[in-house]
């Protein structure tokens, strides 16, 4: 029998079928599964730094579902490689090849969450419509992936005064990923480096953006106090 996840029930099985349809359409193509404790938690990277010197920060969009009690897993997977069980509406197949994209490498804090002022989902709505405007008029015709990226990294990496210093990839997530459905304050949160962005469909949370250059030179010796 092909791999798969039991799920709680058909609903949360679409749900995963769901999320993944929208991450292959607007993130990285992939999606992490990651269950216990009868949680699945499904994250995709809408935004992620590719190798040193990007300073693009990491956005991830996460979504958390009722699994069956006993699924244990933690596999990166394609999006578009989950199917749904042909024998079992609560199930969902999964491909035979597991990915290891880096920002799956890397995880938010579970505790110390501190929460700050929130936001309203229309004027998330409203920023990433026009991110998307701005990506769209910014690249050219028949341009390359690497343009593409470049333009992509350059808007939606932006920090957002209105969204608290928030990168606009971070409205651009919750939009893309179906968490805005009608008048919502999204609830959010800081743990050090990363921010989290809560609404009733999902979760956003954001890693950065990553620091460059040098840190500033330190004097040493015996006159340092």
């Amino acid at each position: 029998m092909p791999p798969r996840l039991l799920l709680a029930d058909a609903e949360s099985a679409a749900d995963v079928l769901t999320f993944a349809g929208r991450a292959d359409r607007f993130t990285d193509e992939a999606v992490r599964l990651q269950a216990s404790g009868g949680v699945l938690v499904v994250t995709a990277a809408a935004l992620a730094p590719r190798g040193m010197g990007d300073a693009t920060p990491t956005v991830l969009a996460m979504r958390t579902l009722a699994a069956d009690p006993e699924l244990v897993c933690d596999l990166v997977v394609e999006a578009s490689a989950l199917s749904a069980a042909a024998d079992d509406a609560n199930a969902v197949q999964l491909p035979d090849t597991a990915l290891s994209p880096a920002w799956a490498g890397i995880a938010p804090p579970r505790a110390g969450w501190t929460e700050r002022a929130g936001v309203d989902a229309s004027l998330l709505a409203a920023k990433a419509q026009g991110g998307i405007a701005r990506v769209a008029e910014a690249v050219p015709t028949d341009a390359g992936e690497d343009v593409v990226r470049a333009v992509r990294a350059s808007v939606w990496g932006a920090p957002d005064d209105e969204l608290g210093g928030l990168p606009l990839g971070a409205a651009f997530a919750a939009l893309s990923m179906g968490f805005i459905s009608g008048a919502e304050t999204a609830r959010v949160f800081s743990s050090g480096p990363w921010t989290r962005v809560s609404l009733q469909r999902g979760h956003v949370v954001v890693r950065g953006p990553v620091a460059m250059g040098l840190t500033p030179v330190r004097r040493t010796g015996a006159g340092e106090r």
